[in-house]
């Protein structure tokens, strides 16, 4: 008798596998992450959305391997490119950053050095992973910045990033995060303080930049309307774990849990007349030392009597519940779809 053999299963460009990051303090276990899983493929973009305080940097901060650093405590799994990262040496993730995965972090002039000018910086970052001399690093920072859209590269290649203004530091940053063509990038919160007109042409040139280069993105925002310009799929994040994934599609226009309802209550639409007020989540995100038992949101959520008692003593799995539509939540697909359909999307 042959024995049968399956072929091995391909992996996703990005694999992450119950992620868990946690941070000993002297209150307690801050568990910023905890048990989060997600898949992406090259080309495609990922919004992470959620409140302050869900876990979404702490997760990227992780992936890009810097919470190494941090004395956080880290299990779980993040296969980039068939390569398992969390169990690989400091050396060698080092050498993946800014050439394998870059990060466009969210303030710009504290990521930057204050000391150094803007193309010594891109210098220095296209100069660990490429053998070439100054100048020809000079010119591709220059290049670089005159790609991401700022104006007179030559001259501005040697100012410091306060003689910058926020939407160009921005540029320079992404200018500096792409010079050696990564292959997964972050962009945390890029768009925070910067003005709606420059908002829109940063959220344009990560877009325009992944099409030349066919980078996987993720896109971390607690911004509803920056992901919906630009993320294949959707990611909410609350107490350091997922609730809901799916397409955007699938989570604008029939999402499933009672938070993402919330986020989506609260957000300023501008496609249609609004006579009431936005509608607040009622409470305040909770402390990551300690997680209310069982669902995590239950002390916000206006259903949490409909499924029982299992809402507060059973920690809800995030459950497929067709075509990669996934939602960690007790009640029921019919209980959830009659509470979008009649009370929450008309008032949306």
């Amino acid at each position: 008798m042959t024995e049968h053999w399956d072929p091995p299963q391909q992996r996703s460009f990005l694999e992450v596998n119950d992620l868990r990051v946690h941070f000993p303090t002297d209150d307690g276990l801050v568990k910023s992450v905890d048990g989060l899983s997600f898949k992406l493929e090259r080309g495609k973009t990922l919004g992470i959305v959620g409140e302050s305080g869900s876990g979404k940097s702490v997760s990227s901060m992780a992936l890009m391997g810097l919470q190494r650093y941090a004395k956080a405590k880290m299990s779980g799994e993040i296969w980039l490119d068939g390569e398992e990262l969390l169990s690989a040496d400091d050396e060698h993730v080092r050498s993946l950053r800014g050439k394998k995965m870059a990060m466009i972090f969210q303030d710009p002039l504290s990521a930057m050095h204050p000391f150094y000018t803007v193309g010594q910086q891109i210098i220095e970052a296209y100069r660990i992973h490429h053998k070439v001399t100054k100048a020809v690093a000079r010119k591709h920072a220059i290049e670089m910045l005159d790609r991401v859209g700022i104006p007179q590269p030559n001259s501005r290649v040697d100012d410091y990033p306060h003689q910058f203004s926020g939407g160009m530091r921005q540029r320079a940053m992404i200018a500096m995060a792409l010079c050696c063509d990564p292959e997964l990038l972050i962009a945390d919160e890029p768009t925070t303080a910067l003005d709606v007109t420059v908002q829109a042409q940063i959220l344009d040139l990560i877009k325009d930049l992944q099409q030349e280069f066919g980078s996987a993105v993720i896109i971390i925002t607690h911004d509803l309307g920056v992901v919906a310009e630009l993320a294949d799929d959707i990611m909410v994040m609350y107490a350091g774990r997922s609730v809901e994934q799916g397409s955007a599609r699938e989570v604008f226009h029939g999402p499933q849990h009672p938070y993402t309802w919330g986020l989506l209550g609260s957000m300023p639409r501008l496609d249609r007349d609004r006579s009431e007020r936005l509608l607040p989540i009622k409470g305040t995100p909770p402390s990551l030392i300690n997680v209310p038992s069982g669902c995590a949101f239950h002390p916000r959520c206006a259903y949490k009597d409909l499924p029982g008692d299992a809402t507060t003593s059973v920690v809800p799995e995030l459950v497929d519940i067709g075509g990669g539509h996934k939602v960690a939540c007790h009640m029921s697909v019919d209980q959830r779809l009659r509470i979008w359909t009649n009370e929450i999307q008309p008032k949306l």
